[in-house]
């Protein structure tokens, strides 16, 4: 009696994988990460697109509680003509945000709408944009009114 010791009862043909094989197998794992590579910078963008959009809001939100907190007559001087200012947030020499704020008075109250737009919108004149502000990337908008 015989007792065959090679367990594997497989022809040369059947052991392994065939060069083929392999090369199939890496192109679909990268195309597979290529789609994940592409979903990956698709956030990013959407992240610094939102994190823009949050600074802008902030932005508007801090000038219409700086307004809220001045007296009656400061707002006679304000209203004359809109409030144009470039802000760097991270003091790096370019300005990252335009916030124009206009005031405008109705009777004892006055109306108050505060824009902001991406920083390099700050060689376009300010009657300009304010005649269609939507045609200049508006990252914030916001209006209110403040009676005394």
């Amino acid at each position: 009696m015989k007792i065959n010791i090679n367990k594997s009862n497989k022809t040369s043909k059947e052991q392994g994988f065939s060069l083929i094989e392999i090369l199939i197998s890496i192109a679909l794992m990268g195309f597979g990460l290529l789609g994940l590579v592409q979903l990956f910078t698709y956030s990013v963008m959407n992240t610094t697109r939102s994190e823009k959009m949050t600074s802008a809001t902030f932005l508007a939100q801090q000038q219409i509680d700086f307004l809220r907190n001045l007296p009656a007559e400061a707002f006679t001087n304000l209203s004359a003509a809109p409030i144009d200012e470039s802000i760097d947030i991270n003091s790096d020499g370019r300005f990252d945000y335009r916030r124009i704020t206009e005031i405008q008075a109705a009777g004892n109250s006055w109306n108050v709408r505060v824009y902001v737009f991406q920083g390099y919108r700050a060689g376009t004149a300010t009657a300009t944009i304010l005649l269609n502000p939507t045609d200049y990337i508006l990252r914030a908008d916001m209006s209110t009114i403040i009676s005394r």
